[in-house]
């Protein structure tokens, strides 16, 4: 069976066994949002013991940035959703007094900041051991196509699985986005998450969720509700695209034209990124994309974590550079 279904056939499971109890680290690149709370509250419903760690603001794109040698000083600004307050320590709980003491925390820094201290502050202080298995999200938003390679989300779930750690990065629709903690598609996404988690372990039994250095990307559509679930693939179809653009002004980007507008002028030429949706269908051999599979379905899709290539890539790397290369 190919590895891709293997994982998925456990997610299509219609009644997993009860779930054995995991020690379990989310993180995110959004910050406290409705999303990673609801999916906090349903997986302690379901038994696990949970740390979250999060961004003090919302650091979507930063992939797998790092802010090395830079002590992090105190809160300039409140965290979003007041995770904690002005002249607050840049890592530490959160102080909202609604959210469990002891289960959140923030960081001022990137998204694998945030799920480093999680894992070596946050994590070994309560089980003094690395987690059982990291979830990171759920995102407001897909990560789908190759915007995928600048996703903290995906980024953290890579992290973790070079660290050998069972991980899953969770995506769901830019409609999850809610004030204050309160968003009624939040409590759906997570009870699909927990669902995934708990028909992965009825396979692993006593063994980890996932083989070393796989992760999983899985993206919700944007109605999650009754969605299949489908074991797909991160392919070559996008569903958005993205370049550079000379002058955004110039651009198709009501944003940047609205501006001028409202200028009464001419802005000068500001560079930057030009962002659109593909509305074209996938071409042949793409239908299995997860870019263009979650729409309609869940779609899950096997990471191999980093950047090694299999065996035939180091064979045929060897065999085209055999004279520079020394036995």
């Amino acid at each position: 069976m190919r590895l891709a279904s293997f994982l998925v056939a456990a997610a299509l499971v219609a009644a997993p066994a009860a779930a054995e109890a995991r020690n379990i680290v989310v993180s995110n690149d959004d910050g406290l949002t409705s999303n990673v709370v609801a999916l906090y509250h349903a997986l302690k419903e379901a038994g696990h013991d949970v740390i979250v760690s999060v961004p003090c603001r919302n650091q979507s794109g930063q992939g797998a940035a790092l802010h090395i040698g830079k002590p992090l000083t105190p809160l300039a600004e409140p965290c979003l959703n007041d995770a904690a307050q002005t002249g607050g320590p840049a890592a530490g709980p959160m102080t909202r007094a609604d959210l469990p003491a002891g289960d959140f925390y923030y960081v001022d820094g990137t998204p694998i900041m945030a799920l480093l201290y999680g894992l070596d502050v946050a994590g070994m202080e309560r089980w003094n051991a690395a987690p059982d298995l990291v979830l990171s999200g759920p995102n407001e938003g897909q990560n789908v196509g190759s915007i995928a390679i600048s996703s903290g989300t995906v980024s953290n779930a890579q992290f973790a699985a070079l660290r050998g750690l069972p991980a899953i990065a969770l995506s769901a629709g830019s409609n999850t986005e809610g004030a204050d903690l309160a968003n009624p598609l939040s409590p759906e996404v997570a009870e699909l998450s927990v669902a995934l988690v708990a028909a992965l372990e009825e396979k692993a039994g006593d063994g980890p969720l996932l083989p070393q250095h796989i992760a999983l990307n899985v993206n919700f559509p944007d109605q999650p509700a009754g969605a299949p679930w489908r074991a797909t693939r991160m392919g070559t179809y996008n569903t958005y695209a993205i370049g550079f653009t000379a002058n955004m002004a110039e651009d198709a980007s009501p944003i940047m034209r609205a501006m001028a507008e409202a200028q009464g002028a001419q802005l000068p030429p500001l560079p930057g990124l030009s962002f659109d949706i593909v509305a074209a269908a996938p071409e042949p051999g793409q239908e299995n994309d997860e870019a263009y599979v979650y729409r309609s379905a869940i779609a899950v899709s096997p990471m191999q974590a980093g950047y090694a290539g299999d065996a035939s890539a180091e064979a045929m790397t060897a065999w085209e550079l055999g004279d520079l290369i020394a036995e």
